[in-house]
């Protein structure tokens, strides 16, 4: 079970972690300013294994991927969007970060609700009000890449990346 933390729609990258904390990739720093200033009861709240819900547009901005590590540096299972904005979408799944498409999960999902989310078969369940949503399904390959942790080590495990990265 998961807590949901709701957000609004076009959460750009600077909402997620602000440009002055994009100096490191340390992921315990990046976690700790996570939203500080779109949702400061964020980064001391959160759990690992809750899901972040939000609007259209999720991930705006920039490209830089510090705002993908930061979400998943602070234990989310999931980030849950009516839309996500492309780069960062792909941000997400190269880091391993899942990202589940539900314009309708996405519309009701209430901000501390408690939910469950099955990522593999796309499904999500609002505990709440006993409802149940549809996500877009992950294709395999991208499942196999969250699965890893990321897409470098996914790679790793299939022995075709030796060196340091």
């Amino acid at each position: 079970m998961a807590r949901a933390w709701r957000l609004g729609d076009n959460i750009n990258t600077d909402q997620i972690i602000p440009g002055r904390y994009n100096v490191t990739m340390d992921r315990a720093q990046l976690a700790k300013h996570c939203l500080c200033e779109y949702r400061p009861d964020f980064a001391a709240g959160v759990k690992a294994g809750d899901v972040l819900v939000a609007g259209r547009n999720f991930g705006c901005g920039s490209s830089r991927e510090h705002a993908a590590v930061a979400l998943k540096a602070t234990g989310l299972a999931a980030v849950i969007a009516a839309s996500f904005a492309r780069i960062f979408y792909r941000n997400a799944i190269n880091i391993g970060l899942p990202v589940l498409i539900a314009p309708d999960a996405a519309a009701v999902l209430e901000d501390g609700g408690e939910i469950t989310i099955d990522i593999a078969a796309g499904s999500i369940r609002d505990l709440t009000h006993e409802r149940m949503f549809r996500a877009e399904p992950l294709p395999e390959f991208v499942q196999r890449i969250v699965e890893a942790g990321g897409i470098i080590p996914l790679v790793r495990q299939q022995g075709r990346l030796t060196a340091p990265v």
